[in-house]
């Protein structure tokens, strides 16, 4: 069963950390210096659990009036392809307050699981922390 929750203790914010580390800074080679930034401390943090297990993680904040960024959505690779992703898009779509636009970075193989999500490109590919990536924002229904 996968659980979805706002990060409450700092027990749940070091595996949150340790996730983010183990996905980003080990398996796709990003400079710890880039990955931890001083916006840690300005975001809503989320954390994803199957059967009690750390899965996964993610956070948003706000960016400028009217502008929420969701950021850092990172997988365990033994729980993708298992709902751990959408489970954290959901929870973390519905914890946020009204905002005139919903946006993030989308690394350039996760644009198909971010449309599915309701989400699209906009502007030019660009480069972040060495990985091709697009803008996307939330459709508006």
């Amino acid at each position: 069963m996968i659980v979805v929750r706002k990060i409450r203790n700092i027990k749940e914010k070091e595996q949150a950390f340790e996730i983010r580390r183990r996905v980003f800074v080990v398996e796709q080679e990003v400079d710890p210096a880039e990955e931890y930034d001083e916006d840690d401390e300005k975001c809503t943090h989320f954390i994803a659990f199957v059967d009690g297990e750390a899965a996964g993680t993610a956070r948003w904040r706000f960016k400028e009036k009217g502008i929420i960024k969701l950021e850092r959505f990172a997988v365990e690779k033994e729980y993708r392809g298992k709902g751990v992703g959408a489970a954290l898009v959901k929870a973390v779509l519905e914890d946020l307050p009204l905002a005139e636009k919903v946006m993030m970075h989308a690394q350039l193989h996760a644009i198909p699981f971010y449309e599915k999500q309701g989400f699209e490109t906009y502007g030019p590919e660009f480069d972040e922390a060495g990985i091709r990536h697009f803008a996307m924002k939330l459709k508006r229904n």
